[in-house]
């Protein structure tokens, strides 16, 4: 299914907005709607002004899903004595000193799994429980997958509409519990990701590809059948347009930053590759599929500040949401936000037009913090000044996790700012950390949109092989699963991959974890071992000279073009005078107000002020200042 259609559009549903990018093949066009319960709504409704070939969908179905725990029925079948693993796990409890935090509940109940014995037996257990999806994951299937193709075959004669997982398809990796938890997640959401998706082709009647964890693409079948693949499907979008804004720039270390009204994603893009994980954790639970790192936490526009019992102020991880919203929405809600926040301090005003036609009410965002100021003994603007400096920490937190935690400097990186929330904390967060400078790409408020237009198909393949020695074989097994990569991709998308790209799980002889290096066919054993040398000296801070290097597991990642690249995009400053006048802030200063549609390449704008868009907004301190580059780029460094 080739992308180079010239009417295309990236659709990303956020937690209280619904982004659109669309693409005719020479100009881009952006939207906002608020986001609906049902998604297909506001994508509906949202399209009416483009009318596109192609849909490009990222979307948070599978994590809501997850999160409400709203799944479908499974069925597990696995070894007999081994029913209780995926609720066993592994031997590490969620927060080391409170002994009240418990593990997450497993998604499949102990009466829902099956020790696998007999044909009758498994079809009498699904007679009788009537699940919606079942999971098959036995022991060794990774190595020899015929008695998980053979029981398959079983279900799908007697019950051919039935949703099946098994976990030599899913994810033929060892490490049995990470396995088994990994199929049982894609199970639980086959069937609501299913259902949404087809209702969409056929609302739409037309073509869809979805995003997924990875950052490619895949088609509305591939989406299913690896429905834990999409879990990360819309952030995933804004870290590919990072990284190739980031490229573009010349940056060599890049961290997205992406705050709207929900959460906050953050991710390292180093050489303007984002960094992958192959195994990651979402709400307790365990997801081994490719997917772009990224950290989240529950600080957004929409976080709510609230007072704790010993009478301390505190901010999210719970949001307002896109209903009620804000209490400066004037949609009913009452409790101070982030937003109503930013309003108080001036760096938003009543006069400013929010996405999907929302204005703010600066009277109504006074009576929340009044409220919340009461419990604390504070003024609204000292408990709207507070509530920024506590969300501006628990960013700060996210971004050393995802660079000093894992030997990165962020000193030598460039935060990249976007969603509608981004440019207004920023320069704050990234001033904290040292960093060198800020940048807000075009289009910041719906820059997980555009990402989706900037993503390749792709199709992600694994094998667990255990090499050791002199790795003679590597080459020749990887040349088998770049085959496989290469058919899979023919097969679910219709398209040959354009880039074969490859990397390894290696391990000293004897050790418990990997490290994941690139590798491309014919580099050699001496090649591998180098650089598995380096990257485990960067993130472990030693190597072992001498030791006998251990070969894991295999990945190749196979990729077709995305529907634009960067360069593609013109840069086409709107007429007029881009100064807007000034904005006076509580305690008496003023922040000039600029238009940047109308700032022209080489403009400089120095802080205090607000730089002011159609979706977002970017506040300049007092010693900051940006310039306005060649692609519409802002760059913003201090003094």
């Amino acid at each position: 299914m080739p992308v180079n259609s010239k009417n295309v559009v990236g659709v990303d549903v956020g937690g209280t907005f619904t982004d659109f990018a669309h693409w005719d093949g020479a100009q881009l066009r952006t939207d906002k709607v608020g986001t609906t319960s049902e998604q297909s709504h506001a994508i509906v409704a949202g399209l009416a002004s483009f009318e596109p070939e192609l849909l490009l969908h990222g979307t948070t179905v599978a994590t809501n899903a997850l999160l409400q725990r709203k799944g479908g029925r499974t069925l597990l079948v696995t070894d007999r004595g081994f029913e209780d693993l995926i609720e066993i796990g592994r031997q590490v409890r969620p927060s080391l000193y409170d002994s009240n935090a418990d593990r997450a509940t497993a998604l499949v109940s102990r009466h829902h799994r099956l020790g696998w014995g007999s044909k009758e037996k498994l079809v009498s257990q699904i007679e009788s429980l009537a699940p919606e999806a079942v999971a098959v994951a036995l022991l060794n299937s990774f190595a020899d997958p015929a008695s998980e193709q053979a029981i398959l075959g079983a279900i799908t004669d007697r019950f051919p509409t039935l949703s099946v997982s098994i976990s030599s398809e899913i994810n033929p990796e060892f490490r049995e519990y990470e396995r088994i938890a990994t199929t049982v997640l894609n199970a639980y959401l086959q069937p609501v990701v299913a259902r949404y998706l087809r209702a969409l082709d056929e609302r739409l009647g037309g073509r869809i590809l979805v995003m997924r964890s990875s950052g490619g693409l895949t088609s509305i079948s591939g989406a299913t059948s690896l429905a834990a693949s999409i879990l990360l499907s819309g952030p995933a979008g804004g870290v590919v347009a990072a990284a190739a804004c980031g490229r573009a720039h010349g940056w060599a270390r890049v961290i997205s930053f992406d705050m709207g009204g929900t959460s906050t994603d953050v991710s390292r893009i180093e050489n303007g590759d984002p960094q992958m994980a192959g195994e990651r954790t979402l709400d307790g639970l365990v997801c081994r599929m490719p997917s772009v790192a990224i950290h989240t936490i529950g600080a957004g526009g929409g976080s709510i500040g609230w007072a704790d019992r010993g009478g301390i102020l505190q901010v999210g991880p719970h949001s307002a949401g896109a209903v009620p919203g804000p209490a400066s929405y004037g949609r009913g809600g009452e409790e101070p936000t982030v937003t109503d926040a930013n309003l108080i301090v001036g760096r938003l005003g009543s006069d400013t037009e929010l996405a999907a036609g929302t204005k703010l009410n600066s009277q109504l965002a006074q009576q929340a913090m009044a409220g919340l100021g009461a419990k604390l003994g504070l003024e609204p603007l000292a408990a709207a000044t507070g509530m920024l400096e506590i969300v501006n920490t628990h960013m700060e937190g996210a971004l050393r996790r995802v660079t000093i935690e894992e030997g990165a400097d962020p000193r030598s990186a460039a935060l990249m700012a976007f969603g509608g929330a981004g440019g207004l904390h920023a320069t704050s967060v990234a001033r904290a950390l040292g960093m060198s400078a800020v940048l807000i790409p075009p289009h910041a408020g719906v820059f997980s949109a555009l990402g989706l237009l900037l993503s390749p198909q792709r199709q992600d393949v694994v094998q667990t092989v255990r090499l050791r020695a002199d790795l003679s074989d590597l080459d020749h097994t990887l040349a088998q699963l770049e085959e496989r990569a290469t058919r899979e991709m023919e097969v679910s998308l219709g398209a040959s991959p354009s880039v074969l790209t490859s990397s390894i799980d290696a391990r000293y002889r004897g050790q418990s974890h990997e490290t994941n290096v690139s590798y491309q066919r014919g580099a050699g054993a001496e090649r591998l071992r180098a650089d598995f040398t380096a990257a485990h000296r960067l993130r472990n801070g030693f190597s072992l000279d001498g030791h006998e290097v251990e070969v894991v597991t295999l990945r190749v990642a196979a990729t077709a073009p995305a529907s634009l690249t960067w360069n593609d995009l013109a840069f086409r400053p709107e007429p007029g005078e881009p100064r807007r006048g000034v904005r006076v802030s509580p305690d008496g200063s003023e922040m000039t107000r600029w238009w940047r549609p109308a700032l022209r390449e080489g403009s400089t704008v120095e802080g205090p002020a607000l730089i002011e868009e159609a979706e977002a907004t970017t506040f300049l301190d007092r010693s900051e200042t940006a310039q306005v580059l060649g692609d519409g780029t802002l760059e913003i460094t201090w003094s």
